[in-house]
């Protein structure tokens, strides 16, 4: 049986890895968002990647804490924020396009 703690451990295992998940998948749309103003737009694309990548697996080190089940819990919470970065993208394109396709009402 669990105690209190540890239930309290992987809470805030798998809340640190969701907050990884939501900079680290940001931090991607942002990233793509920028490159068609951006030149050379590969160099922002390698620096945006390494240092999300090195951010993300710093940030998993210290929430493994020789445990594994912190680590499970980390990726559950990093696996669902991708999810829930990705729905909430993917309906701000949508919203703006239909408000790009919206006929005008200017005279």
């Amino acid at each position: 049986m669990m105690t209190m703690i540890e239930i309290l451990d992987i809470a805030i295992a798998f809340t640190e890895g969701a907050l990884l998940g939501v900079f680290f998948f940001v931090g991607l749309w942002l990233t793509v968002r920028k490159l068609e103003s951006f030149q050379p737009a590969a160099l922002l694309f390698l620096g945006s990647m390494l240092l999300r990548i090195g951010i993300v697996v710093l940030g998993f080190y210290f929430i493994l804490d020789d445990n594994w089940q912190h680590l499970l819990a980390g990726l559950l919470g990093f696996t669902l924020a991708r999810i829930m970065i990705l729905r909430l993208t993917r309906r701000m394109e949508q919203s703006n396009q239909l408000i790009n396709k919206a006929p005008s009402h200017e005279s």
